[in-house]
Parts: structure tokens; sequence; C-alpha cells
């Protein structure tokens, strides 16, 4: 069977949907100081990646590029949970500046869901897709230089989205 675009755009669409209630019903049966790593790990599945950090380990759940979401679960040294983060938000766009360090935009957002190479100006487009609140779609970018550094950072509405409503 052969779906249509949109058909296909509608399937899409409440795959998306589907996940997002998914996470919500997740992280409604965690809680913080109670729930063990081997709750989160069956609620979240295997972890993007495991960061060591003070008082413990983070675990990153992606969700890009389909989702605008990315979760940091803190594991604290007696093996529960002690935070769940969403860490896609205004305030953590807001730490961003010029000179941080490639390694700290990706413990801080995570890992976007696109990168986009420019090699005549020596730079690199990361983008993560966000949701700013009530409801817009929009896209962080941060764009970094050969060196690895953040050299200038933006949002702007997510484009990609108005295309599919169409």
């Amino acid at each position: 069977m052969r779906l249509t675009p949109r058909l296909a755009h509608f399937a899409a669409l409440a795959a998306v949907l589907c996940l997002g209630g998914c996470d919500r019903q997740r992280i409604s049966e965690l809680e913080e100081g109670v729930s063990t790593e081997a709750d989160v790990r069956t609620r979240f599945g295997q972890p993007e990646n495991i960061w060591d950090a003070p008082g413990g380990r983070v675990f990153e759940y992606n969700r890009q590029p389909q989702g605008q979401k990315n979760y940091m679960i803190t594991i604290g040294p007696d093996g529960k949970m002690s935070a769940l983060r969403q860490v896609l938000t205004p305030e953590n766009f807001a730490r961003v500046q010029p000179g941080m360090a490639m390694e700290e935009l990706r413990r801080l957002l995570g890992k976007p869901a696109r990168r986009t190479p420019y090699p005549l100006r020596n730079e690199t487009a990361w983008e993560w897709r966000w949701l700013q609140p009530p409801n817009s779609p929009m896209v962080f970018v941060a764009t970094l230089n050969d060196d690895q550094r953040v050299v200038r950072t933006g949002s702007s509405p997510d484009r990609s989205t108005e295309a599919n409503s169409n």
C-alpha cells in the first residue's frame, strides 16, 4: 500500500504526538529520590549518552530530530534519580555564549537535530528543534568555528513545520 504525501504527513504527526504522550507517561512514573537507574532505563531505554557530572551521572535521552525535547536525567551516587530536566528551553539557550566549547554545548543541550557544515566559512551550524511556550515550533542554532567554539546563536520559527502544514 502506498501512502499519499498528506496521509504520510498525518501518520508522521501521529507518531510524534504518541512519542510526546509516551514521554509524559514515562516521566510521571519516575520520582526524584525514589526511582532507580534501573527504573529510568526500563522507562526510557538506553541513553543516547552518559556524562559524568558532579553529584552523579547524567543520562541523555534525545528526541531530535523528530521531537522537540531533549531530556537529561541525573542518577546520583546512591543509584537513584536526583533530577529529570527537559533542556531545550529559553533559559538554557541564553546560557550558550560565544567562546563556549562544543563539548560544553553538547552537555547542555544534547545531540542536535542537524549539523550543517559551511566549509568556505570554516563554520558548522548545530540546530535543535524546540517548542516555545505555549505552542510555537522553533529552531535554535549555535554556529561553531573550526576551533569547535560557539561564535553566534539565534532562534527562529521552525519553517519545516510550516511546509508540513500546507
